[in-house]
């Protein structure tokens, strides 16, 4: 009855290629389970609505996300080292979706917000949560920076949510040009942004 233990997860996955390539409000029940391999029944077995099958692909992709975030801000290393990774993952990410299918694919969550905020309440509430957690997560990294003295911001929370916006802003742009080049600006203005500059290499021993 397409009721199989990955059931669940291949319509999560459709779900989520479909929304990232077409959007959501342009997506039926049937091209979802169409690209799954599942029939309807199976759709309304997991999900009472699509509504509710978009918060489980939000809530999906960022367990994911969060996982790698904390791997990286939370790992070894200085601050501003921790934070210059995790943009170079996000640059990473958008180019290798860009060989994989012709396009770049931008953020889950910033495209979300734009299409469904001012229509879906659920969804705008699941995604201002989320962007609040990853302020959270880049504010506890500019505070061990601003502890050592390597950046200057008169408050940590204003710097953190401006690194946040400065990163899905670039994403956006890599978007719209579909040119992952507009991210290479991306750590230089966040540096900018933290009143911080580029660590200078040691000269070489002669």
């Amino acid at each position: 009855m397409g009721r199989t233990s990955d059931a669940r997860d291949r319509i999560l996955a459709a779900a989520q290629s479909l929304i990232e390539s077409r959007g959501y409000s342009a997506l039926g029940v049937a091209e979802i389970c169409k690209a799954a391999g599942v029939p309807k029944g199976s759709f309304y077995y997991f999900f009472e609505s699509k509504e509710a099958l978009a918060l489980a692909v939000i809530d999906e992709h960022w367990s994911r996300q969060r996982r790698d975030w904390s791997a990286v801000l939370d790992g070894d290393g200085e601050p501003l080292d921790r934070l210059r990774r995790l943009f170079e993952i996000t640059e990473a990410a958008q180019r290798a979706g860009q060989q994989t299918c012709g396009t770049v694919s931008g953020c889950l969550f910033g495209n979300l917000t734009l299409e469904l905020s001012n229509q879906a309440e659920t969804i705008r509430v699941r995604l201002q949560e989320i962007f609040d957690a990853q302020v959270d997560m880049v504010e506890a990294v500019v505070a061990q920076a601003g502890e050592r003295g390597e950046v200057d911001v008169p408050d940590t929370r204003d710097a953190a949510r401006s690194l946040v916006a400065q990163l899905e802003g670039q994403v956006l742009f890599a978007k719209l040009f579909n040119n992952t080049g507009r991210l290479d600006a991306l750590w230089a203005n966040c540096l900018a942004l933290l009143g911080a500059r580029p660590r200078q290499e040691a000269p070489a021993r002669s």
